[in-house]
């Protein structure tokens, strides 16, 4: 995403310290959406193993989506009860199978 995108919907800050504000909430922005999709193609990952039957695999992926997931429950990227619930149903489903 380039930051001409990002601006124009936003009114134009007039201040110093407003646009510092703007431009540092750009790039938390897009550091957030990589990281919502970075956990979302774990979970894909991990789901698409499970119904393959190939718990291994998706027994070794698991600590990378816990890690990810602990990291933006720590950040507030999402609320820590999110975390716990997606946690709980993917390991849930593993166990499962």
């Amino acid at each position: 995403m380039r930051a001409a995108t990002l601006l124009s919907d936003a009114t134009m800050p007039i201040t110093k310290s407003a646009k510092k504000a703007l431009r540092q909430s750009q790039k938390r922005r897009i550091i957030n959406i990589k990281k919502k999709n970075k956990i979302k193609n774990l979970i894909k990952q991990v789901r698409g193993l499970a119904l393959q039957k190939k718990t291994e695999e998706a027994k070794k992926l698991l600590p990378q989506l816990y890690k990810a997931l602990d990291k933006a429950a720590k950040t507030e990227l999402t609320k820590k009860n999110t975390a716990a619930r997606k946690k709980s149903r993917i390991s849930k489903l593993i166990n499962k199978i």
